[in-house]
């Protein structure tokens, strides 16, 4: 974290002169004025970046590993990542440098330390025994491809075959190579002319230690005597080999091969398999070899005490069984079962009650990894069901499209979420505790409640309790279940604005103190739900249609106006445009046969059964117009105190009374500016394009998306990096007339320089970087507010920015957030009382702000975002008293202002990977931090900051990356996070029993230091691998020292301004630096002297 903090220093010396510069501005320009007085407490040594954790299914996952005695599971991904899991809650990610592929995970069991083989051939030893696990050491194999690992249990000397079919061994604690080789020459037949292949299998004799199984690729396998330097027998076969399993009495283990059979050999029958088995083969007559199936990729072989043993395998099916699901087999005595999995087997391992090779294996259930799923399938009751999975880990259960993120929401929200989600659990899983049970919950040092929700492709939202850094599904809402289902593709005439997924979300607008919920889908749709615990069935589900028309005037109109008259404030919106409320009209085509007046989906005519959960209270969509679709929205709002609910897109903005399900407002964006226009626009008729599918690609990494997809409304895509678009992605018609609707905000201010109060209006953003008001007339609250319209009027206000608006908030005169006003929220499905009713008469919407109870000529601030610049404007006199000029190169993607430390602040993530904050209102730069470079629209479309010092993006299709820019946060983070090790007490070896005791027999054990170390073996050749050590070794020291480097920059930012010189302070934190690396040094030769004590106690 070094660099951060220096350059936060930096950031906020220039932050500071700027900020006074700015300050003494606006005190020339408005003297006496209250602003001067808002007094800031925020600095920069409130803020520090740094990743906390990472949730959902492991991205394209490689290799499993399981510690039967930690219970820990961990599993590689082919990006190099590492995520290990505990019980429910404890959960941790690490990365490989390098970035290579995880080809195999090994634990050294109960000692809490993992080594990782990577495709990239080198060797990693994790150490488990910290919150953030770091590598200890690393081999780098330079003449050698890494194929096969293998660490007997209780062992320190890894076993490491190769492509070239030789076998190396490596001491665990010192991670340095043993001169032992076994040369792949000296392990076959002499007489054989051809190589044997990579290895592909290594495996000690469970009765035996000193005998090790070799499985090479081409189907030789050879029982190598480790004392002897020799090979005791070789097994030959003419199928390849995939695995190898021993049974615990080391007498018979099997193979599984390439043609989808299973060789089970006898130790000291070399010639032939004592017994070949075609689990899927079709048996033919006459007694013909079966028909070859496909490989078995991996066999296990396992014993039980009381009955019959195991044998489970992946792959293996017949070719006939085109278009079958992968399957994993489970042969117990003459039972075979045949599980269907929903993806492609990546591993497995079966999970056994010993950890010891020799013993009865007691196995009790299979962990599968698939790859996008993780399955436990219990082993103990019949039928095999499946264990409830806890972790979080069906996030891409459809691919994500949009994202959202609340922190500090009113603490009964999750209790009801998951009351309501309770409902929804799959019935028929295992009763059975889960059985991945190890490690340690952090402290809860965070109490407040978060929540994320996650909108899909298949038009489901998600709502996550996200409180203290734990991630669990609360309730699903499946949002396509109001529209009738297309059964086939000639049945689709209407949604091809979209190619595919035309119920996909694309924004989310909710209130959490209302518990309103409005989304708008890819399909130019918008729901509006309400949340409540009652079960209802709705006869008719209210919709309306809107035509939002993008429309200029002919040049030649009588009064030469190119813009049509606003409405008078009277009516409060164009009776034109207004589709009546029906469901879709019939007539799909206007009369010179271009579609005309429908919409791109079709609701559902017949009665709907809702859940206690949302609920649906009007569904709108826009209707195609003389054969144009209806354009994509690009903003969304909800008021719950107003009733409203209001969106726009590129052709105009449109406000809707759920309440009275009524369209208020149908305004083309021009018709906004009235004759206030600030841009020359040419009139132009629409084109007709075809409209892409709602942004949602990466949804498989690595597939080609045309270019025309996957853009926001601002910004285009070009070689996997950002650059501003002349045109707006969603029509082909030039930026200059086409301005889209980008921000919406309803609250309660100003509307006019001239105005004495504030009033209800909503604030409208453009991409163009206009801000305009629209005045609201409420009527008053009760019955009135059912039969009195709402009248809609503009204001004349306009407001310009540099760059498309992205986000507006308000300050009152104390520079506290005034949220917009809300209706708490009240079940809707009771019918009220006579008190509730006369409340609600009464109950009028307000604002909750502070400012409101203050005196009416007191003052606000707007508090505007653009992907360029701030600005912080006056009310009601409207001079801008502060800017900030966020980016010249690069664009803002997201910009919210968040309440942090009992203060607020704007937090903006940049197109070129920084991340900044500013104090509000002066807008002083607080942190700027170079944090990931915008690689794809995922990161763009689901990045959010929230309370709290909070922020979440999607890191890959299935991960959410979770990071703080909060100072407090990091610093408690240590003692969040989770534990994975646990001190357990290894269990006893098996018996020998008396006889095999008396007679011999039992487990042979082996001193494998005596033929592996270096007075035996001699040292290995230095240039086949080269030892790096690794990071974790230090960690704790050199932690401490970085502590420091986070102080000293606190001080510097103290001392420059006096104007004192931080050299020596500088030169002792390196110091400080340096002796971390010799005590790691001096550390090292202490472990060596006591050799008799393991690496890890230390």
């Amino acid at each position: 974290m070094r660099k951060f903090n220096i350059r936060k220093v930096l950031d906020g010396l220039t932050a500071v002169s700027a900020a006074a510069s700015a300050s003494s501005a606006a005190q020339q320009q408005q003297t006496g004025n209250r602003e001067t007085e808002i007094q800031e407490t925020l600095q920069s040594e409130h803020f520090q970046l740094c990743k906390t954790v990472r949730h959902g299914f492991p991205y394209q996952p490689s290799a499993l590993a399981f510690d039967p005695v930690q219970k820990i599971l961990a599993i590689g991904t082919q990006t190099g990542a590492l995520r290990l899991f505990g019980r429910p809650g404890v959960e941790c990610y690490c990365q490989h440098d390098s970035g290579a592929a995880v080809i195999q995970l090994q634990f050294l069991i109960n000692e809490g330390a993992l080594v990782s083989a990577l495709a990239d051939d080198t060797l990693h030893l994790w150490n488990l025994r910290q919150k953030r696990p770091a590598i200890l050491h690393s081999l780098k194999f330079n003449r050698e491809r890494i194929t096969f690992c293998h660490l007997p249990f209780q062992s320190k000397w890894l076993y490491v075959g190769t492509e070239r079919g030789n076998i190396h061994i490596v001491n665990v604690e010192s991670f340095t190579l043993s001169g032992y080789v076994i040369m792949w020459n000296k392990a076959i037949e002499l007489s054989s002319k051809s190589h044997p292949g990579p290895i592909v299998h290594i495996s000690d004799n469970p009765m035996d230690e000193g005998k090790l199984l070799i499985g090479f690729e081409s189907g030789t396998v050879v029982l190598w005597d480790l004392k002897s330097k020799k090979a005791d027998y070789r097994y030959t076969h003419d199928e390849a080999i995939h695995s190898v399993a021993w049974h615990h009495e080391g007498k018979q283990f099997i193979c599984s091969h390439s043609d989808g059979t299973l060789t089970i050999w006898n130790v000291k029958s070399p010639t032939k398999p004592f017994q070949t088995i075609t689990p899927h083969g079709k048996q033919l007559k006459d007694g013909k070899k079966p028909e070859p199936c496909k490989p078995i990729l991996k066999v296990e072989y396992k014993t039980t005490r009381a009955g019959e043993p195991f044998i489970i395998l992946s792959g293996g099916l017949s070719y006939d069984t085109v278009g079958r699901r992968p399957c994993l087999t489970v042969m117990h005595g003459k039972s075979t079962a045949v599980l269907e999995m929903d993806y492609s087997i990546v591993d497995f391992l079966t999970l056994c009650e010993t950890p010891y090779p020799n013993d009865f294996q007691e196995p009790y259930a299979v962990v599968v990894l698939l790859e996008k799923d993780l399955v436990l399938i219990d082993l103990a009751q019949n039928g095999y069901p499946i264990f409830e999975n806890p972790y979080p880990l069906t996030i891409h259960e459809s691919p994500v499209t949009c994202c959202e993120y609340f922190a500090d929401c009113p603490v009964d929200l999750i209790p009801a979420l998951y009351s309501v989600g309770a409902r929804q659990k799959r019935q028929g899983y295992s009763k059975k505790e889960w059985p991945i049970s190890g490690g340690n919950w952090g402290l809860i040092t965070q109490s407040y409640p978060e929540i994320i929700i996650t909108g899909h492709a298949d038009g489901s939202i998600k709502f996550w309790d996200a409180s203290a850094i734990t991630l669990q599904v609360l309730y699903k809402l499946k949002t396509a279940k109001v529209f009738e289902k297309s059964r086939n593709k000639d049945d689709r005439p209407n949604t091809d604005i979209v190619d595919e997924d035309p119920y996909a979300i694309q924004i989310i607008s909710w209130c959490p103190e209302s518990r309103m919920l409005c989304i708008a889908g890819v399909s130019a749709h918008v729901i509006i739900y309400r949340f409540s615990k009652q079960e209802v069935t709705t006869e008719v589900i209210p919709m309306l249609e809107v035509r939002l028309l993008y429309e200029i005037n002919d040049v030649e109109s009588p009064d030469g106006e190119q813009v049509p008259p606003l409405p008078t404030p009277g009516t409060g919106s164009n009776p034109q445009s207004i589709v009546p409320q029906s469901h879709p009209s019939t007539s799909s085509s206007s009369s010179d046969g271009l579609r005309d007046n429908v919409p791109c989906l079709k609701v559902k005519n017949s009665p709907l059964k809702q859940s206690p959960g949302y609920q649906t209270e009007l569904v709108i969509q826009l209707v195609w117009v003389s054969g144009e679709p209806p354009q994509q929205i690009t903003s969304l709002a909800v008021n719950s105190a107003y009733g409203l609910v209001v969106f726009g897109n590129c052709n105009g903005i449109a406000m809707v009374d759920y309440l009275q399900k009524t369209v208020l407002l149908n305004l083309g964006t021009i018709e906004l500016y009235g004759s206030n226009d600030p841009y020359r626009r040419e009139p132009r008729s629409p084109r007709k394009t075809r409209q892409p599918s709602g942004g949602l690609c990466d949804i498989n990494e690595g597939t080609v998306v045309p270019e025309d997809r996957c853009k926001s409304p601002t910004s285009d895509v070009k070689d996997n990096s950002f650059s501003r678009s002349r045109s707006s992605s969603v029509t082909s018609i030039d930026k200059e007339s086409r301005e889209a609707i980008s921000a919406l905000h309803f609250c309660e201010t100003f509307t006019r320089k001239a105005d004495t109060s504030p009033s209800p209006c909503l604030w409208v953003g453009t991409t163009l970087g206009t801000v305009l008001v629209i005045v609201l007339n409420l009527p008053p609250g009760g019955e009135q507010r059912l039969l009195q319209p709402v009248i809609v009027s503009p204001s004349g206000t306009i407001l310009r920015l540099k760059g498309a608006i992205l986000r507006m908030a308000f300050l009152d005169t104390t520079g506290s957030l005034v949220p917009p006003a809300h209706e708490p929220w009240r079940e809707h499905n009771v019918p009220e009382d006579k008190d509730e009713k006369d409340k609600s008469k009464k109950r009028r919407p307000v604002s909750v702000s502070p400012s409101s109870s203050q005196e009416i000529s007191e003052n606000q601030y707007a508090v505007i975002c653009s992907e360029k610049q701030a600005k912080v404007i006056s009310l009601p006199s409207q001079n801008c008293i502060y800017k900030q000029n966020i980016t010249e190169t690069s664009f803002v993607l997201r910009g919210d202002i968040v309440s942090l430390s009992n203060s607020i602040c704007l937090a903006c993530f940049c197109a070129n990977g920084h991340i900044m904050t500013f104090s509000l209102p002066s807008l002083r730069p607080l942190l700027d931090v170079y944090y990931l470079p915008l690689t794809n629209m995922r990161i763009a479309r689901t990045f959010c900051f929230t309370n709290n010092g909070q922020a979440l993006y999607l890191v890959s299709p299935t991960e959410i990356q979770r990071l703080t820019y909060s100072q407090e946060t990091c610093e408690n983070l240590q003692e969040m996070l989770g534990e994975l090790f646990t001190p357990v007490e290894t269990p006893e070896a098996p018996n020998r029993g008396f006889f095999k005791g008396l007679f011999g027999g039992g487990a042979q054990s082996l001193d494998r230091e005596e033929l592996f170390g270096e007075s035996a073996s001699g040292k290995a050749s230095r240039s086949l691998a080269q030892h790096i050590p690794g990071p974790g070794g230090i960690e704790g020291v050199k932690g401490a020292a970085s502590g420091v480097v986070g102080e000293l920059a606190r001080a510097r930012l103290a001392l420059d301004e006096r104007g004192q010189k931080l050299g020596e302070l500088e030169e002792k934190t390196a110091a400080m630096l340096y002796s971390a690396d010799s005590f790691s040094k001096h550390a090292h030769e202490m472990m060596l002297k006591y050799k008799d004590k393991k690496w890890y106690q230390f």
